[in-house]
């Protein structure tokens, strides 16, 4: 086996685990708020129990984005061509933009949370 097909397997593997690597922080992310939110939902009836619980799963999802992204640049780390490059731009592009958001709502919510705590 050549060189270049080796690091192409290589390549490959990493890819993968590092695309299950996100998936599974997404997959803990949701089964952790899903949990979270029955248990609060049947402890405390208000809707400033679930702030919290929005904001963890919203760092899961950008923590899983994160190495979403990662698996893509990995995956065009080996030769890439021209369409490789484009995809990676269009998926970066996109996955940035939703952390971006996501990060702003999380900072968003983290201030009413705290606006919230200096009242009582």
């Amino acid at each position: 086996m050549e060189a270049a097909e080796l690091l192409r397997q290589g390549d490959a593997v990493l890819v993968a685990v590092v695309e299950v690597a996100g998936a599974l922080v997404i997959f803990v992310g949701a089964i952790w708020a899903a949990v979270r939110f029955v248990v609060e939902g049947l402890r405390r009836r208000t809707a400033a129990v679930f702030t919290p619980i929005r904001l963890s799963l919203g760092r899961f999802l950008t923590l899983g984005l994160e190495f979403q992204l990662a698996a893509d640049v990995l995956r065009t780390a080996v030769s890439p061509s021209f369409t490789q490059i484009g995809q990676l731009a269009a998926i970066a592009t996109i996955r940035t933009a939703l952390n971006y958001f996501l990060g702003r709502e999380i900072r968003q919510e983290q201030r009413q949370v705290a606006e919230g705590e200096r009242r009582t």
